[in-house]
């Protein structure tokens, strides 16, 4: 699904993921999902979203693909929430959201992720040639003739 047509602006990859995720519960959501945590009400304990708008970002994030919604019992119906291949390809976002955060966000983090017996400390590694990426070697090719680094060509 494109969803290039639904953001203003920059023809954006970004922008458009953002459509999907990009407001606090439905990342949270996703976070608690990572933990095992698939009942609803173990989600609305560990967000502190109200619970309306959980029951309608829970709904949105099934519509888009990243959760999956699964019946566990059928009388009375009751159904928990499990990521889909989409929702799991977000724990990298995720960790590093984490990583950001503890930081610049808190004084004294809360959660550490670890690797077997050490700290997590993520890298990112060019899957291809397998060097560590730095930022000031990173380019950007643009695929739309209409947009350039500086916006949108037409405007000129």
């Amino acid at each position: 699904m494109d969803r290039l047509s639904n953001v203003p602006g920059r023809p954006c990859a970004a922008a458009a993921a953002l459509d999907v995720v990009g407001d606090r519960w439905a990342l949270l959501i996703v976070r608690e999902l990572l933990f095992g945590n698939h009942r609803f009400t173990e989600i609305a304990r560990n967000t502190g979203a109200p619970r309306d708008r959980l029951a309608a970002r829970l709904r949105d994030l099934v519509e888009a693909g990243v959760v999956e919604k699964r019946q566990y019992q059928t009388s009375p119906e009751r159904f928990d929430y499990h990521l889909t291949r989409s929702g799991a390809d977000l724990a990298p976002v995720l960790q590093a959201l984490l990583a950001w955060g503890d930081r610049w966000a808190v004084d004294d983090p809360p959660m550490q992720l670890r690797h077997h017996d050490h700290d997590l400390v993520l890298r990112p590694i060019c899957t291809t040639c397998g060097e560590r990426v730095r930022r000031d070697e990173v380019t950007r090719v643009g695929r739309r003739p209409d947009w350039d680094e500086a916006g949108p060509v037409s405007v000129r």
